[in-house]
């Protein structure tokens, strides 16, 4: 189904669904920073990128997150102003700057150096719930980087207690900003899970032979609707409730590879689409793979060129 022209979706018509109604538009809760290469600083963050592809696709997301009152903070209102992504949930936090962070390539695979202590450590719980009020039936997309933070925590805490909105969450376990013991409780309250091979491997038992048992394992024992994991070169695997294992190749390599930055955010922003639209398992993560590997065609992981994702939006009507 096409996203630009697009009939509603059933959920926008009433009809009931196991997660409640929903919006078409999610609410991405988290961090908003800037990834600052040797020759340049790009505007990202995860949830950000999810948040910006899905406007560039035609949504309506309401991000959720906090930048400083600096000139960086300025940049990403007014970015996000020209984009038309609703500012609604963008606090101003007068006491931390707004986030950066240092990106190395090496062979176009990315490192970060991740400053500490940075405004989306600071978002606040109760303007963020005022401004998610008319999404009470919205997916609530996070994370796990910003919530190394006491503070951004609990504000994600009080979101998703207000209305238990389903969750989908995107694992984006970076060091030293996890901890092991962290995850499990927000594994149990997750819908959906999206991660990759490392990760995977750092939750699940050690005993387990192969990557479709640890996802089966995790789905199993956090009673979630679907584990989506990401293979890089091999593709990606989605295993659901109802006992699908569903394998799909990598998209074909782009003609022009120049980082993979935001490759996992843009293959998140297609999945969350697929979720509002209800594709099969098959569509979603052949659709996801075919503009991840898009998106390495870019400096960086988002563009405000338009047709970068009016293009791909025809490819799946």
């Amino acid at each position: 189904m096409a996203v630009h022209g697009a009939a509603s979706s059933p959920w926008d018509q009433g009809q009931d669904f196991p997660h409640k109604q929903m919006m078409s538009g999610p609410i991405i809760f988290g961090e908003v920073l800037f990834d600052c290469f040797e020759d340049r600083a790009i505007l990202g963050g995860a949830p950000f990128n999810v948040a910006w592809n899905l406007c560039g696709f035609g949504q309506a997301p309401l991000f959720i997150g906090a930048v400083g009152q600096d000139e960086l903070g300025q940049q990403v209102r007014s970015m996000m102003d020209t984009w038309g992504l609703e500012t609604q949930g963008l606090q101003h936090c007068a006491s931390h700057p707004t986030g950066q962070v240092q990106v190395h390539l090496e062979g176009g695979e990315p490192s970060y150096d991740i400053l500490a202590d940075q405004a989306y450590d600071h978002i606040a719980a109760a303007p963020a719930i005022a401004a998610s009020q008319q999404r009470r039936r919205a997916i609530l997309y996070h994370g796990t980087l910003a919530l190394r933070s006491q503070t951004s925590r609990a504000t994600l805490e009080a979101l998703h207690t207000a209305t238990a909105r389903p969750i989908f969450l995107d694992v984006n376990l970076r060091s030293p900003w996890w901890e092991p013991k962290s995850l499990p409780a927000l594994l149990m309250r997750a819908t959906w899970v999206k991660l990759n091979a490392q990760e995977l491997t750092w939750l699940t038992p050690e005993h387990l032979p192969d990557m479709p048992t640890k996802a089966l394992w995790m789905q199993d024992r956090y009673g979630l609707d679907a584990v989506i994991l990401t293979l890089g070169a091999q593709g990606a695997l989605v295993v659901s409730k109802e006992g699908q294992c569903i394998h799909s190749p990598a998209a074909p390599a782009p003609n022009v590879l120049r980082d993979t930055v935001g490759a996992g955010d843009a293959f998140s922003s297609v999945v969350l689409i697929a979720l509002m639209q209800e594709w099969s398992w098959e569509k979603t993560i052949a659709h996801a793979a075919q503009f991840a590997a898009k998106v390495c065609t870019l400096h960086g992981a988002i563009t405000s060129q338009r047709a970068f994702y009016t293009e791909t939006a025809e490819q799946w009507k």
